[in-house]
């Protein structure tokens, strides 16, 4: 009976020495939905959600903070990753925030214009602008999100929009379109 006690005894220390090393080991750091939720977002950092960057926004909707339909970059397709993965039904995209873009676009300054204010500066939230005060500034179209934060702000309007021209490095093979209205048999016979 003695051996049988100390048996158990030596069992149950062992495993909870394992369990203890296990839940150390493998701890899971903040919540996995968040993480997932993140990588959907476009990660342009712009804020037109209301949230200071993707991260917190990803936070929000986790949180159940807020809806799945403020992402102006991300558009109609985020909206429907977003509600595929949480199980919701889709949203139209919130008219608030600013409308989805067909194409991407940057912003460019008219360097003739600009009076160096720095106002576009201070609204760029990616720092996708240099310049000093009282002189030119221009932007950097590798860093430039589309956002087009810095516009308002502009007291000389000098700042356009423009699309991001497509080069080899942007260029993607456009999707295959399927026509959902036609039958699954004429489907499978065009294969």
């Amino acid at each position: 009976m003695l051996a049988a006690i100390l048996v158990l005894t030596v069992l149950a220390l062992l495993f909870g020495l394992l369990l203890g090393y296990a839940s150390v080991r493998y701890k899971v750091e903040g919540d996995p939905i968040v993480d997932q939720i993140d990588a959907i977002l476009p990660q342009t950092q712009c804020g037109q959600c209301g949230y200071p960057g993707c991260r917190p926004y990803a936070e929000a909707i986790a949180k159940g903070e807020a809806e799945i339909n403020r992402c102006p970059p991300g558009g109609e397709a985020v909206i429907q990753q977003l509600a595929d993965l949480l199980g919701r039904e889709p949203i139209p995209l919130d008219a608030e925030r600013g409308e989805a873009k067909e194409e991407p676009t940057v912003v460019v300054i008219d360097e003739t214009q600009c009076i160096g204010c720095t106002l576009c500066i201070q609204a760029c939230p990616v720092d996708a602008i240099i310049g000093a005060p009282k002189q030119m500034h221009t932007v950097i179209r590798e860093e430039c999100t589309g956002c087009n934060l810095c516009i308002p702000p502009c007291p000389v309007d000098c700042i356009h929009i423009v699309p991001l021209e497509e080069d080899i490095s942007t260029w993607r093979w456009p999707e295959p379109r399927i026509d959902l209205e036609q039958p699954a048999e004429t489907l499978e016979e065009s294969a």
